[in-house]
This record gives structure tokens, C-alpha cells and sequence, in this order.
């Protein structure tokens, strides 16, 4: 009487892999005997080559008009500060107003804060520029990563890399299971990425700078991992 062996096998080579065997039959298409499901990843660790950061204006009036004033004249003024920084995108941020209300529930006043947001690969460039906007805006957060260009380059890299681990994976779980030879039932790959945390300014917390212009600062922008994996099954042939 012919059996089947089932056995679930648990393997580690470099990367975790999960091999689920099941023995019988082999025929010319995939017969969901004799297939292994495992996975590979292929990861790189690249420096960061793009800067964000955030600023705010917060203000209060006795009105919302006069608070849309001061914000909007603040931003404005923020913008054209910006343009003499071409290689800096800018753009505007989030914008929220809310009522200040005394101790009979009564408005009394408005509050509101308004962001800009930049984005730029010249680290030169936005650290003066944030150092401009710095005298009448807040830093919000300042973080770093990788820029879509530089990104999509390696993430190709990264797939055929991953794609050849799949292979090589599948050779040598051919010869371990003493089979002839192996086709591809299914595979995928996806990719994924390892951003450090944020960096925040020393300005987070602090009220608006003096007149006093504010010294640029010198940018490490650190390191991030982009990673692609290759998860798949693949059926023996004898």
C-alpha cells in the first residue's frame, strides 16, 4: 500500500524558513505533493540622502480673523524666505485652529498653528534655510531617510538579488531532499525598509528665536536598511 509522509520542518539558513514537505507523486504540473514553502530576504544598509523637517507658527487672538492674519502673514513670509532655496522643496503643512474659552465656557479668544513642511537632497541648503526660519518659525521635527530615486534603484537590485537567494534556496533543499529537480508553484517579492527615528531639534520645545540670526547646523543623516523578500513555494520532481 502506498503512504504519504507528512513533515513539517523548521530550517535557518541565514534567514528564518519555513519548509512544510509533503512527499507523494510527481507529475508535469504541480500536484500539491512534494512542495516546500520557505522564504529568503536580501537586505542592504545605505546612508540617507534626503532631509524633512517641519515648522510651525503658533499663534493667539482675541478673534479668528486676526489669527488668520498673523498666521497666514507668517507663512507667507516663511515662503518667500524659501524660494531662495530652489533645491529645497517646501510646501504647506497641517493648519489648525481652536477656541480659548474662560471658566464660564465663554470664548475668549482663538489659538492656531500653521506647518510647512521641506524635503530636499542639498543638506547644505535646507540647514541654512532652516536656520533662516528659525528666527521667526518653530521646529517641529527633523528626520532623515532615503529618497525615491535612490530607493527604487536598490530596491531592483535588491529583487534580483532576492530572486537568485530563492533559487539557490531551492537547489539546495532539491539536493537535501534527494529529488531530481524542482519547479516554481508560486512566488512574491516584497519589499521593506528600516528608518531610524526621528531626530527632533533642540528647538522642539522652545518659544520663537531671538532677532539674533541662528547658526546653521551641521546635518549626520545616519543610516537606513532597505530589504526585499521572497516567499514562495516550490514542487520536487524525481
Amino acid at each position: 500500500m502506498r503512504s504519504t509522509l507528512l513533515n513539517k520542518v523548521a530550517l535557518t539558513t541565514g534567514t528564518a524558513c519555513l519548509l512544510t514537505a509533503m512527499m507523494g507523486s510527481a507529475h508535469a504540473e504541480p500536484t500539491g505533493y512534494d512542495q516546500l514553502s520557505f522564504q529568503t530576504e536580501v537586505k542592504e544598509e545605505v546612508q540617507n540622502d534626503e532631509v524633512r523637517a517641519s515648522m510651525y507658527k503658533k499663534a493667539q487672538a482675541t478673534n479668528a480673523k486676526a489669527l488668520a492674519t498673523t498666521l497666514n502673514t507668517s507663512i507667507n513670509n516663511a515662503m518667500k524666505i524659501a524660494k531662495r532655496y530652489p533645491s529645497v522643496t517646501v510646501s504647506t503643512g497641517q493648519q489648525r485652529t481652536y477656541p480659548r474659552y474662560d471658566k464660564n465656557d465663554k470664548i475668549i479668544g482663538w489659538t492656531g498653528q500653521a506647518n510647512i513642511d521641506l524635503k530636499s537632497t542639498d543638506f547644505a541648503a535646507t540647514s541654512q534655510l532652516i536656520a533662516d526660519l528659525q528666527e521667526t518659525l518653530v521646529m517641529d521635527n527633523l528626520n532623515f531617510g532615503v529618497s525615491d530615486d535612490k530607493k527604487d534603484a536598490l530596491e531592483q537590485k535588491l529583487m534580483t538579488d532576492a530572486s537568485r537567494s530563492f533559487q539557490k534556496q531551492a537547489k539546495n533543499l532539491t539536493r537535501a531532499w534527494d529529488a531530481h529537480g524542482y519547479r516554481v508553484v508560486n512566488v512574491s517579492l516584497n519589499t521593506g525598509s528600516n528608518y531610524p527615528r526621528p531626530m527632533y531639534s533642540s528647538m522642539n520645545m522652545k518659544a520663537e528665536a531671538a532677532d539674533a540670526s541662528v547658526p546653521s547646523q551641521s546635518f549626520e543623516s545616519g543610516n537606513s536598511t532597505i530589504s526585499v523578500t521572497a516567499n514562495g513555494t516550490i514542487e520536487l520532481t524525481k
